[in-house]
């Protein structure tokens, strides 16, 4: 039994969630890359002595889900950490995500006793590879994302491990960025240090410990809780990912939720088996996309920590593309095949708790990568974002518009901020009008976003779904439409892309990314049943 009373506990679990936050500014204002100190694709977290997570910042679903599952297998390569020490990993069969989502892991010490680990992981703007940006569209196997770090020391008891760092830089486009994003994870895991040690004295270094246990037991009490007011049974769902990046053939996803008083089990028997083509997705990664679902069928409050996921178990058949094994390619994985896990899983919840679960959102990332010699210094460069789209329509409103919905919460690149940084023009920023599905909740619009190479030839790539299906609308809401990519030449020709794929882009070329919109929630005349639980819904 904890000495912590609920407002003890309360104080102590609202400091450590404030510092993983306070982490993630460190990180954003020190960061020299776009894609992190404009769209903050990076996030942090605390874990106890033991590597269970105990406290997130509310940054990016996919990174913090798989880190829940990942921090354990990368310190189990290592001899046990001394202070000072700074673990650096990307190796997704180790770590859980794909190559440019570099972890950063530290201990932490307070009057001698491990009491905490620290973990910084972002994504970074290049590690290599066949394509700039690291996220090509047709990779089939690993070793064409880019360079693959097994857990090494960066830095042993606090002296920087000089050789492990220029190794990493020897094999990127963009050595100093990286280096300069790389020292802001750095400067976030201190953060974390510091305000951990401080609690440590606080309560004392036991007091800390019993605490983080506590913490764990209070979660893990409020899941119980909230499954025993769910319905028992057992529900399915089944959803598809438009093609593998090398096959035209669907990918099919299938899952069976099975709710007790005593816990979920997500059984996803016949899946479709190991791809040729980068849509794999390794453990960590399936298992964050379902996290992310539990949290929006049970309670918004509950803490996300690994006490939540004590009464879940998670069944991946073995060779199944949501169990990865390595060579096989995962850049796509992480930023399409999680969206389209967390899609199944939510259909399924849907029969669940109808009043709780909107419509699909737009059910990709829409990632672009473009790269190339910038013309104004001759220096390579590498530009990457994710594109938002329209959300489902919910039961309590519509759908909102151009927004990143499920396992990614970023941001856009300002147009000013990406048009300083790189040698390109955005010709088009807009709602794209009629894109979501009709319903009485309507889905929210996707975005068209259009981008010109200037005065040079650039690479891009594209990870995209939802190109062949809408997301799906629910209740008798209609799908949303369709993305589309498309390349318009100097003389105002297009040509249409794949949802998956590189392709070069002469000067003056333009690439246009037009999103999905979210489907449409209950039919236009809404039965009264439905109408009466979402009135209650929006007023509780």
């Amino acid at each position: 039994m904890s000495s912590f009373d609920p407002i003890r506990l309360e104080v102590l679990r609202n400091a450590l969630e404030a510092s993983a936050q306070e982490m993630g500014v460190v990180l954003k204002c020190t960061a020299f890359s776009p894609n992190i100190k404009e769209r903050m694709d990076a996030s942090c977290a605390i874990f106890n002595a033991d590597a269970e997570l105990v406290a997130q910042a509310e940054h990016v679903p996919v990174h913090l889900g798989s880190m829940l599952k990942a921090v354990g297998p990368t310190l189990a390569e290592l001899p046990p950490l001394k202070e000072g020490d700074v673990v650096i990993v990307n190796d997704p069969f180790i770590a859980g995500a794909h190559l440019p989502d570099i972890t950063l892991i530290s201990p932490v010490f307070a009057d001698g006793v491990l009491v905490a680990h620290v973990a910084s992981r972002a994504h970074h703007s290049d590690v290599g590879g066949m394509e700039p940006g690291s996220m090509p569209g047709n990779s089939i196997e690993i070793y064409q994302e880019g360079l693959i770090i097994p857990p090494v020391l960066l830095y042993e008891s606090g002296v920087e491990q000089s050789g492990i760092l220029r190794m990493v830089l020897a094999n990127v486009r963009t050595p100093e960025e990286r280096r300069g994003d790389l020292n802001a994870q750095l400067a976030a895991l201190r953060m974390g240090e510091t305000r951990i040690k401080e609690l440590a004295a606080r309560f004392g270094v036991d007091g800390l410990k019993e605490g983080l246990s506590a913490i764990l037991a209070y979660s893990e009490r409020r899941m119980l809780k909230r499954l025993a007011e769910l319905p028992p049974g057992r529900y399915e769902a089944e959803d598809w990912l438009d093609d593998d990046g090398s096959s035209p053939e669907r990918v099919l996803i299938k899952v069976a939720v099975e709710v007790s008083p005593d816990g979920l089990v997500f059984d996803f028997e016949g899946t479709a088996p190991q791809r040729r083509g980068n849509v794999n997705a390794v453990k960590p990664m399936t298992h964050s996309a379902v996290f992310y679902a539990i949290k929006i069928l049970t309670d918004a409050t509950l803490p996300p920590n690994a006490g939540v996921l004590r009464p879940v178990e998670i069944r991946i058949p073995h060779g199944s593309f949501l169990d990865a094994r390595a060579p096989a390619a995962v850049c796509a994985g992480n930023t399409e095949t999680t969206q389209r896990v967390a899609d199944t899983v939510l259909r399924a919840f849907a029969q669940i708790a109808p009043e709780r679960i909107a419509a699909a959102s737009q059910g990709t990332m829409n990632l672009i990568g473009i790269g190339g010699r910038d013309p104004r210094n001759a220096r390579p460069y590498t530009y990457i974002e994710t594109i938002g789209g329209g959300q489902g329509g919910r039961p309590y409103g519509n759908g909102m518009h151009g927004v990143h919905a499920n396992m990614s919460n970023t941001l856009n690149t300002p147009v000013e901020a990406l048009e300083i940084s790189y040698p390109l023009r955005i010709e088009r920023y807009e709602l794209r009008e009629g894109s979501g599905g009709d319903g009485y909740h309507v889905g929210g619009e996707g975005l068209i976003r259009a981008i010109t190479a200037i005065d040079h030839e650039a690479r891009v790539s594209l990870q995209s779904d939802r190109r062949l299906t809408g997301p799906y609308g629910l209740h008798g809401g209609a799908s949303g439409a369709t993305g589309q990519n498309s390349v318009r030449d100097r003389q105002g020709n297009i040509k249409a892309l794949a949802g998956k794929g590189s392709v070069t882009l002469a000067p003056g070329e333009t690439v246009i990314v037009e999103t999905p919109g979210g489907g449409g929630w209950g039919m236009r005349s809404l039965p009264e049943e439905q109408s009466q639980k979402r009135v209650a819904l929006k007023t509780a």
